[in-house]
């Protein structure tokens, strides 16, 4: 499975306590082992159910330790047996762009 989740706490002080707030969580991910990559909006992380699970309460926990409350936006693609998809999903994205008549025409 693969989860993309975003946690929000909802006060840090002016040094910079909500983005050192975000790093610890994002911390936990990294530390995880798990494959996982981090943009803009959200973590994306991908192994079994219990697994990504437990990464994304203890990412929780860190944040909830220096914020009183944490917002948690989480998505997940739930597909059983399927290992790689973080990579496999993109591959086949730009396989079918680059196979669609759009791609030859000139468009977007």
């Amino acid at each position: 499975m693969i989860v993309a989740f975003s946690i929000s706490p909802t006060s840090g002080d002016a040094d910079g306590g909500v983005a050192d707030a975000v790093a610890a969580a994002v911390r936990v991910v990294r530390e995880s082992g798990l494959p996982h990559e981090t943009n803009a909006m959200f973590t994306n992380i991908e192994g079994e159910w219990d697994e990504v699970m437990a990464v994304v309460k203890r990412a929780v926990d860190v944040v909830a330790a220096v914020s009183p409350r944490v917002g948690l936006v989480l998505k997940a693609d739930i597909r059983p047996g399927r290992t790689g998809e973080m990579t496999a999903k993109l591959d086949r994205l730009e396989q079918a762009i680059t196979a669609s008549p759009e791609a030859t025409e000139g468009g977007a």
